[in-house]
């Protein structure tokens, strides 16, 4: 176990402190020393949110300057947590009392302590960067913002720049990757999905599943996947994290943080399409990305211009949707939650999930649990289903704000053929966090149901 320290004094920039490490080693506490007044506020950092500990005085908020046998000072970097998600890098230097508490020894029980309180840590990790998605600044993204963070945290790191499409599916397919901890995707939803199908496909691959069976199980990749957003909307990331800022991620990164997601896949007679673990858009949205890949020398603007001509045609199509309704009773599409790390309701769907698992291993195989399939038939304008919020930049609270991120089931959005006005008022709520399956006053939008007929996989991001 670690060594602890109890009230020991040190001197940091903001005046003298009676600086503590419990038995637990769980938080490093300060208590501002009294001397004729107070010397500033107190201080609590959790070991667990510690990005590194260095012997010296730190330099540019990276660096340390000192010699490795200075015994006086050393350097605590950490999560300093900011406003709306956002996550940037705290830095506290210490000066011990010469003769009393060298500051080898804090550094030393720190790093103990934080290996023991850091076991979900990554120590290699393989990192992929796409250099031409979105505004194509991912090189520059991660050489200048994250690429520092890896290096100050310990994590070895191998770099794959990507030159072409499904480069990096061929390299997860091919090579062997028992020596990482984890995937890095520095790109857009695109780069992501592209070392989603690929883990996914090498897992099942490995455990001898079948592409062609769709009671085929899915099983959870070993390996995670986390994402630096480098891409024109980054749904995804936005949706998990709650920002679409780099250093934010690479510090979710780096502290081991771990969210699973629901993954369903697309099926057509018979044969895999892909999987999706946010917004699957037949009508209005895929219009506007089949559209916006014609248009990608314009960066994230094609995504505007394909939105605005898609709205301007108001294409609809006829079709019928068939769909069942999810059984759970933990949530709903208009409850108000928002599902964050650690969430319950996908806590407790995930228990289910494996224990329904199971039970089916050990019975005879029955016909499905849920509510009773249901048609809708008519002419739609768009048909979305959701597994997630679907938030990003330009719309907050996403497609839908209640979804949550592994609860096993899927938000479907049926939108009735209707004027452009009011379909274009339909869209417009995206933006303004209003409630976007409002019928009173738009009563051509059909209302939201909860579904749960598709497969679903547990993942990790």
């Amino acid at each position: 176990m670690g060594e602890t320290f109890q009230r020991c004094p040190l001197r940091t920039p903001a005046g003298r402190f009676l600086v503590s490490l419990p038995s637990g080693g769980e938080f490093l506490l300060g208590t501002p020393e009294l001397v004729g007044r107070a010397s500033g506020q107190g201080f609590c950092i959790p070991v667990q949110e510690m990005v590194a500990v260095r012997l010296g005085a730190a330099r540019d908020g990276k660096e340390v300057l000192g010699s490795p046998g200075d015994e006086n000072c050393f350097t605590v970097f950490f999560v300093q947590r900011e406003k709306q998600e956002f996550w940037s890098l705290g830095v506290l230097e210490f000066t011990a009392p010469p003769k009393s508490q060298p500051a080898v020894r804090w550094v030393n029980a720190l790093q103990i302590w934080i290996r023991l309180h850091g076991v979900t840590r990554p120590k290699s990790l393989l990192v992929f960067i796409n250099p031409v998605g979105g505004r194509k600044q991912a090189v520059e993204i991660y050489r200048g913002q994250v690429a520092p963070l890896f290096t100050l945290a310990g994590i070895y790191v191998q770099v794959v720049e990507t030159c072409h499409a499904n480069e990096a599916r061929d390299y997860i397919l091919q090579q062997d990757l028992r020596d990482f901890d984890g995937l890095v995707s520095v790109g857009g939803d695109g780069t992501f999905n592209e070392l989603m199908h690929a883990l996914i496909d090498r897992t099942q691959w490995k455990a001898g599943g079948s592409e062609t069976d769709i009671d085929t199980e899915l099983l959870s990749p070993r390996l995670r996947i986390g994402i630096i957003p480098a891409g024109s909307t980054d749904c995804i990331c936005f949706a998990t994290v709650g920002t679409n800022d780099p250093i934010t991620s690479a510090l979710h990164i780096i502290i081991g943080d771990s969210q699973p997601l629901d993954v369903c896949s697309i099926w057509h007679n018979a044969r895999l399409l892909r999987y999706s673990v946010s917004l699957v858009g037949y009508g209005f949205y895929g219009d506007v990305v089949s559209t916006s890949e014609k248009y990608r020398w314009m960066g994230p603007m094609r995504y505007t211009y394909a939105g605005a001509k898609a709205v301007l045609s108001n294409r609809s199509y006829e079709g019928t949707v068939e769909f069942q309704v999810a059984r759970t009773k933990e949530a709903s599409p208009r409850d108000q939650t928002r599902c964050r790390s650690g969430c319950m309701i996908c806590s407790e769907s995930s228990k289910q999930l494996l224990a329904g698992r199971e039970e089916e291993k050990l019975s005879e195989p029955e016909q499905h649990t849920d509510g009773e399939w249901q048609r809708v038939q008519g002419r739609f304008l768009a048909v979305n289903l959701t597994c997630m919020s679907s938030a990003c930049p330009k719309s907050p609270e996403g497609l839908s704000p209640c979804a949550h991120l592994a609860d096993g089931t899927a938000d479907l959005i049926l939108v009735h053929e209707c004027s452009t006005l009011s379909f274009l008022r339909h869209l417009t709520r995206h933006t303004n966090g209003s409630d976007q399956s409002a019928r009173a006053t738009h009563p051509s939008l059909c209302p939201w149901h909860r579904t749960g007929p598709m497969q679903l996989i547990g993942a990790s991001c």
